[in-house]
């Protein structure tokens, strides 16, 4: 099978992961999933394959270079966003983009445009893989996954190219801000690791946000609006008014490089009681302690017009990378190299977001972050140009490569 042929099996796996399951992995598919996986590997021939029960799926292919080398590691994830399904997936190929508008579903009028995705353009003369308009694709991080095993593979079959050991590892509900939290790094045994988790071709990342998720509460109390005056405490109206506090500016929609955010997420309301959740993220590790000092000053301040009406739930997810990388900065050089030698101009940007690998970083394992090739992740606009995965691919062999040429 080639990269193309497994991820179009991939994505037939529904593997949406769930925050509010408590649960480890957090969905029953993941675990299809990574049974499916493994079975995989076991035909393949790999070595020392282990699923354990919270999916954590790890295996070696065997160095054979004849010299102790470091051992390098490759991580996907299993799971794919919460924020669209991913059941019955159907995937199509767009052969030869003609640099024009896709239409993904006529009948619900859902047009891949690169008037409003004007990166469209830059695979024109490419094959893409596009979704229906009904469903996420699954390229984050199915494509990962594929381009994962289809570089082992050919090192298999191509023992002239001489590597020390790899280890490899699926994991579950990265989505969800999880997949690091049961990762046992020591039974991993790689030296440095590469999550195959970015976007588009030649990302190469090594910084990404400090991460915190803030659930604000507010406790009204109803009245019948007939007989409510100074008796209707009313928890929407007030939550609104925390929201209008925060910089509009300061948004998502509004923010690029390195600037941070706060982005509301979800409202969940009535009179009686309104939950926001928001996510909050910053490259710079002060800004980002101030803009949780900021939720910290505004609930009080609402406490002080409303006393007692709101409360503040704080949690840290995960921090940049960066301070973990600096140190080890040759597994940025050989990526880097790898990636010229494949031909793909490397890109070095931050991280708009997270990726196990920052996790992974602060438990003891640096894990910088390599393209797959995916665009427009977690909705029904997604693709993946093939070209993309099969560079991918190529340039985790070449990584191969280069640690034992290097040693």
């Amino acid at each position: 099978m080639n990269v193309v042929d497994r991820f179009l099996e991939y994505v037939k796996f529904d593997t949406q992961s769930d925050e509010l399951t408590n649960m480890t992995p957090s969905t029953p598919g993941q675990m299809v999933f990574a049974t499916y996986l493994r079975e995989q590997l076991e035909k393949m021939g790999l070595k020392n394959i282990t699923l354990d029960d919270n999916g954590y799926l790890m295996a070696t292919l065997p160095g054979n270079c004849g010299k102790k080398v470091p051992t390098v590691g490759f991580i996907a994830h299993l799971d794919t966003s919460p924020d669209m399904t991913g059941r019955h997936v159907k995937p199509r190929i767009v052969k030869n983009y003609d640099g024009n508008d896709i239409v993904l579903n006529d009948r619900e009028n859902v047009v891949l445009s690169p008037a409003e995705f004007p990166e469209l353009l830059h695979y024109k003369g490419q094959d893409l893989i596009v979704t229906d308009g009904t469903t996420l694709l699954g390229a984050d991080d199915k494509a990962g996954i594929a381009e994962i095993i289809t570089a082992v593979d050919y090192l298999m079959h191509h023992p002239e190219i001489k590597h020390g050991d790899i280890r490899i590892a699926f994991n579950p509900d990265e989505e969800i801000g999880q997949g690091a939290h049961h990762f046992d790094v020591k039974r991993f045994g790689a030296d440095w690791a590469y999550t195959m988790d970015g976007g588009e071709i030649g990302e190469l990342e090594y910084e990404n946000f400090n991460a915190a998720v803030a659930h604000v509460t507010f406790n009204g109390r109803n009245v019948h609006p007939g007989y409510a005056k100074h008796k209707m405490v009313n928890s929407i109206r007030i939550a609104n008014q925390f929201i209008i506090m925060l910089p509009r500016w300061e948004t998502p929609e509004h923010t690029e490089g390195y600037e941070g955010f706060y982005h509301l997420n979800s409202i969940e309301g009535t009179v009686e009681k309104t939950v926001l959740t928001y996510i909050i993220r910053d490259h710079d590790r002060d800004r980002f302690e101030r803009r949780k000092k900021e939720f910290e000053h505004l609930t009080r301040k609402i406490n002080n017009e409303f006393p007692g009406v709101a409360s503040l739930e704080l949690k840290d997810q995960y921090y940049n990378m960066r301070e973990k990388i600096e140190p080890v900065m040759h597994v940025i050089d050989i990526a880097i190299e790898a990636m010229k030698r494949s031909d793909v101009t490397p890109k070095v940007v931050p991280i708009r977001g997270g990726t196990d690998g920052a996790q992974l970083s602060f438990k003891g394992l640096p894990c910088p972050n390599i393209f797959a090739g995916g665009l427009n992740f977690h909705g029904r606009y997604e693709f993946v140009p093939i070209p993309s995965m099969e560079k991918a691919s190529q340039v985790i062999v070449e990584i191969a490569r280069l640690v034992a040429e290097r040693e």
